[in-house]
C-alpha cells in the first residue's frame, strides 16, 4: 500500500510540475528552464551556503515597503511591477522572466532558503538571464525583497 501511495504521489508531482510551468518539448519532453531551479530544489535540495538560511528580518510595513522599492529598482524591468514576468526588458528574453506572482503561490516559495538562493545566484546555472544579485545587493536588501515577494 505504501509503495502504491508513493507512486501516486510521484505521478501527481510530475503532473503538477507540467501543469504549473513545465513545457513539453517535442524533442525530449524536457522541463522549461524556469522550472529547472524548482526541480533542483525539490529533488536535489538547496545548495550550501543557502541550505539553512532563514530571513532574519522582521516582517514590518517598513521592511516590506523597502523591499518593494528594491524590487521596483532591480527586478521590475524584467518581472514587471507586480511580478507577472511582463516587464519591458523581459520581453526580449528567452526564456522569459518567471511569473513571480504565480510562483509565489507554490509551496517551494514558502522556503526562505530557496528564495535567497534564487536572488543571490541568479539564473546562470539554469541558462536564464537573471543576474546574481549577491554581487550588487546586500544580503539584507535581498531579504527585504523576499518580504515584498510574499505580498504578491
Amino acid at each position: 500500500m505504501a509503495m502504491k501511495q508513493h507512486k501516486v504521489r510521484s505521478l501527481l508531482g510530475i503532473v503538477a510540475v507540467l501543469v504549473l510551468g513545465g513545457s513539453v518539448l517535442a524533442a525530449g519532453m524536457m522541463m522549461n528552464r524556469s522550472m529547472a531551479r524548482h526541480h533542483q530544489g525539490m529533488m536535489g535540495g538547496i545548495p550550501e551556503p543557502y541550505r539553512d538560511m532563514r530571513n532574519p528580518l522582521p516582517r514590518t510595513r517598513e521592511i516590506v515597503a523597502q523591499g518593494q522599492e528594491l524590487f521596483q529598482a532591480n527586478c521590475a524591468a524584467c518581472h514587471g511591477p507586480r511580478g507577472y514576468g511582463d516587464g519591458p526588458a523581459g520581453k526580449a528574453l528567452s526564456p522569459p522572466p518567471a511569473n513571480l506572482n504565480r510562483l509565489m503561490k507554490m509551496r517551494m516559495m514558502a522556503r526562505d532558503n530557496y528564495l535567497i538562493w534564487t536572488l543571490s545566484e541568479g539564473g546562470k546555472a539554469f541558462q536564464t538571464a537573471m543576474p546574481a544579485f549577491k554581487e550588487t545587493l546586500s544580503e539584507e536588501e535581498r531579504w527585504k525583497i523576499i518580504w515584498f515577494l510574499r505580498t504578491l
